[in-house]
């Protein structure tokens, strides 16, 4: 039974999120997906169940890809009612989803080691190449520029102003991926994300040189 509603969530968020040219598309989810069980798989803890299910549909909810928080809660609960999935496994994997988004960097308490892996999961998808190509993909979809020298980094900020504030691409790697490897749970994902931090550095440097014109 269990299977059949992974498999069912499987089909649910590829037809919801296929086209997405944000970053949260399904081969994002995927990943994320198979990075949480091989996490918990290293570390030997959480039900996988929940977990599966949890970084299969942890995007579905998500404000910024629905037209309001609401609207999102409520697209995850008629999909919940469409596999009449108990109230136990329903709560856990909801206080999940709802407890790992980033939030402009305020820190949220988890309340289970299935959280813990998911979030850790979703935020290495965050790192390293593909998240730099994540980063421009969701900053071109937004509007914002590549970079703007100009522009301040900001340090302490509201939900509303991580959503809408000014900023660019270049700029959200200091408000919030270079930050990730030091906010991560697990030993398993501190141990993948030093790779990952390391080769965004790299880029940044790459990339400077050549904003400067001195990559010669």
């Amino acid at each position: 039974m269990t299977k059949q509603m992974i498999e069912k969530a499987a089909v649910y968020v590829r037809n919801e999120l296929g086209e997405d040219a944000t970053g949260h598309d399904w081969y994002h989810v995927d990943r994320v997906r198979r990075a949480a069980l091989h996490i918990c798989s290293e570390e030997q803890a959480g039900d996988p169940f929940i977990i599966e299910m949890a970084a299969l549909l942890h995007d579905i909810p998500d404000e910024k890809l629905n037209d309001s928080a609401e609207a999102g809660k409520k697209k995850l609960d008629l999909f919940f009612q469409s596999i009449e999935l108990p109230d136990e496994a329903q709560n856990a994997i909801v206080q999940i989803i709802e407890s790992i988004s980033y939030k402009g960097g305020r820190k949220t308490e988890l309340k289970s080691i299935e959280a813990k892996i998911v979030q850790d999961a979703d935020r290495l998808d965050a790192i390293g190449a593909i998240g730099i190509a994540r980063a421009f993909a969701y900053g071109g979809k937004k509007g914002q520029p590549i970079y703007d020298p100009a522009i301040n980094v900001r340090e302490e900020m509201s939900l509303e102003e991580y959503r809408k504030g000014k900023s660019t691409s270049i700029h959200h790697f200091y408000e919030k991926l270079l930050k990730l490897k030091d906010l991560l749970n697990t030993d398993t994902a501190k141990n993948m994300a030093e790779k990952r931090h390391q080769m965004m550095e790299q880029y940044l440097e790459q990339f400077y040189l050549e904003w400067d014109g001195q990559d010669r």
